[in-house]
């Protein structure tokens, strides 16, 4: 299981980081698992006591120059999305765009972006993922606890 090793999820340390920005950028692919994913994020938020920002893309492919604009004016960006295998090479070329260009967004920018971008085999596999009644895990929950962690972190950093 993927979640193996993952470290407990406690937002309370965030109490009184409200002033936190964040913004979830969501893809529209994949619409069950999508909403999962996206109650999960904020459900999170909620925890966390911040009230995000939420947009909405086309696909994955278009998570990284959404975040890539959206990074300036928050502290902490999310990114949701869901590529499930098929039959042609596509898979891989969307997995690695979206993965490379986030990554460039969070160094580049200097803001964390969670990753809550699934890349499975299987429908099934998403649905496991999403956060949905009968999942064995919440990315979309765990993808904004990383990133308001790390901006709190960052923000509270004097180097």
């Amino acid at each position: 299981m993927s979640g193996h090793g993952a470290p407990a999820i406690d937002l309370s340390h965030l109490s009184g980081k409200g002033h936190l920005r964040l913004v979830v950028v969501a893809a529209s692919w994949h619409t069950e698992i999508m909403d999962g994913l996206l109650a999960g994020a904020l459900r999170a938020a909620t925890d966390a006591g911040i009230q995000p920002t939420v947009v909405r893309v086309p696909g994955s492919f278009e998570l990284p120059v959404a975040a890539a604009r959206l990074a300036p004016h928050f502290d902490a960006v999310v990114a949701l999305g869901v590529v499930i295998r098929g039959g042609t090479p596509h898979f891989d070329y969307v997995c690695q765009a979206a993965t490379s260009g986030l990554t460039d967004v969070s160094v580049s920018s200097g803001k964390p972006v969670g990753f809550g971008v699934l890349t499975c085999d299987t429908e099934q596999q998403g649905l496991d993922r999403a956060g949905l009644p009968g999942s064995s895990e919440d990315k979309g929950y765990e993808s904004v606890a990383a990133a308001l962690t790390t901006a709190a972190v960052l923000d509270g950093w004097q180097g």
